[in-house]
């Protein structure tokens, strides 16, 4: 078996709150019986991009369980490359593959610097083309990024998801080893298909952001009341893809209560 823990949008903003629930997340993920082999973090790590907003992630995300994250929107190229990759400055796209026992992880970066929505430049697409040529044949993969490549039917996340995802849906549909894509960015838990496979979509740990059925007017959207929550994608013998989501309590007793 092999357990990928998807933490989203963790809005690090130098605020006790948002680093407390992150924490607390953390405590969660290292008290299970069966421990992630890896914690994907799918973007908007920071609030703002500032340098000591990476350090608080950084220290938040002090673990022996292997972190790799990814820009958002909120990030800053720069910054987040020399504060948690501890690589030399930079404004390219942090495009990133990660082995996780037969599962390989491709980590797009589709943050555009300066906007809300998302790209994923010629760049990206040809380092990605040659990560797919290099996967092992016959193990799975999977694709991350920020923004989601779908309608969600957000009132807000809605008018800046990715820009132009058909490129990324056909190289999707052409690969059958590609288990699924998963994304951040809409601060809600949502599934649906992209490229005929499943778009995965994570919760944050700071929010949850209201869909169109839910309110009448598109401000006052977001909602700081519930508890951070997470995605745990498990794949098994033979590599079929099973996700849960899960809410992580701020109060009481982490772990597993005795039935």
């Amino acid at each position: 078996m092999i357990l990928v823990a998807q933490v989203s949008d963790t809005h690090f903003d130098l605020g006790a709150r948002n680093a407390q629930r992150v924490r607390r997340v953390m405590d969660f993920f290292a008290g299970l019986r069966r421990r992630p082999d890896a914690i994907l973090v799918t973007g908007d790590i920071t609030d703002s991009g500032k340098p000591e907003q990476y350090a608080e992630a950084k220290l938040a995300f002090d673990t022996d369980i292997p972190v790799y994250a990814l820009p958002g929107n909120h990030d800053d190229r720069a910054g987040f490359r020399t504060a948690l990759l501890g690589e030399p400055s930079s404004g390219a796209p942090i495009n990133q593959v990660r082995r996780i026992g037969d599962l390989t992880v491709a980590l797009l970066d589709s943050s555009v610097p300066g906007e809300p929505g998302g790209r994923l430049s010629d760049e990206t697409y040809h380092w990605l083309r040659e990560v797919l040529v290099a996967a092992p044949a016959g193990k799975p993969i999977l694709l991350a990024l920020h923004h989601p490549p779908a309608h969600l039917f957000s009132p807000i996340v809605d008018g800046i998801s990715l820009a132009d995802p058909q490129p990324l849906a056909d190289l999707v549909a052409g690969d059958g080893r590609i288990a699924a894509v998963l994304t951040g960015h809409a601060h809600s838990a949502a599934t649906t298909t992209f490229g005929g496979r499943p778009l995965l979509v994570a919760p944050s740990t700071a929010s949850v952001l209201s869909g169109e059925w839910e309110l009448d007017l598109p401000d006052h959207v977001m909602d700081y009341a519930p508890d951070p929550a997470v995605a745990l994608h498990v794949f098994g013998d033979d590599y079929r893809l099973t996700t849960h989501f899960r809410t992580v309590p701020m109060g009481g007793r982490i772990g597993v209560q005795p039935a």
